[in-house]
């Protein structure tokens, strides 16, 4: 039994209202997440340097190679450990994640050993922000009004990095990212006039958006 099954739609804690319907769904993608997230080619230098210092070390001490072969055998153990548990964290957080848009909000089910679902109705986001990379995968950040707080450790990693006394959500390591970012644009404006009639003290407009580089594109939605 899958410990989601229990909800009535994929990714959603209830079922949708009459006037609600998905736009998009989709998950991080665990490669990416290894390689962006947890800088898992950063870690392969970072124990090849170790690898290297250590053997040089030993040979210029008079050590032989069998020697040398044997004391590099804890430390390649250590990293090959260290690669795999990011590996396996980085799958397990790509499995139980599920982001949704519809044409009223976006939902964020997160969460390993607890699963977690965040609403944010289109009212409460102030604005967002598209990163996209030359692979075609990207984050969305989101900036939500000054009356919708979120915690950065609950909500890591799906949130931007390193925005503390803030915390944005994020959508991370998705495919096809400047495409969402529209879709989400797109039903974030149309909701925007409704929710400014509404209650003209909240903004959930998103600003128009630029392309600011081919390999690393950021810019605001519209």
């Amino acid at each position: 039994m899958s410990e989601h099954e229990f909800e009535p739609i994929p990714g959603l804690p209830e079922d949708l209202p009459e006037d609600e319907s998905i736009l998009w769904q989709g998950a991080p993608d665990w490669q990416i997440l290894a390689k962006r997230t947890f800088h898992l080619r950063i870690l392969g230098l970072y124990f090849l340097v170790l690898l290297g210092l250590r053997a040089a070390s030993l040979l210029m001490s008079g050590s032989g190679v069998t020697a040398v072969l044997q004391s590099l055998t804890l430390l390649t153990g250590l990293a090959l450990l260290a690669a795999g548990l990011f590996t396996l964290y980085a799958w397990l957080i790509a499995r139980s994640t599920l982001y949704t848009i519809t044409n009223k909000r976006l939902v964020m089910r997160f969460g390993i050993a607890l699963s977690l679902t965040m609403n944010l109705p289109f009212r409460r986001i102030q604005s967002a922000s598209v990163k996209c990379y030359g692979d075609g995968y990207g984050d969305i950040p989101i900036t939500l009004d000054d009356s919708h707080r979120i915690s950065y450790v609950v909500m890591w990693p799906h949130v931007r990095p390193w925005q503390f006394t803030r915390p944005q959500p994020m959508l991370r390591g998705i495919s096809q990212a400047w495409s969402v970012a529209e879709k989400l644009a797109d039903a974030a404006s149309s909701v925007a006039p409704k929710a400014h009639a509404a209650n003209e003290e909240q903004q959930s407009d998103v600003e128009g958006h630029s392309q600011q580089a081919p390999v690393m594109a950021a810019g605001e939605m519209s």
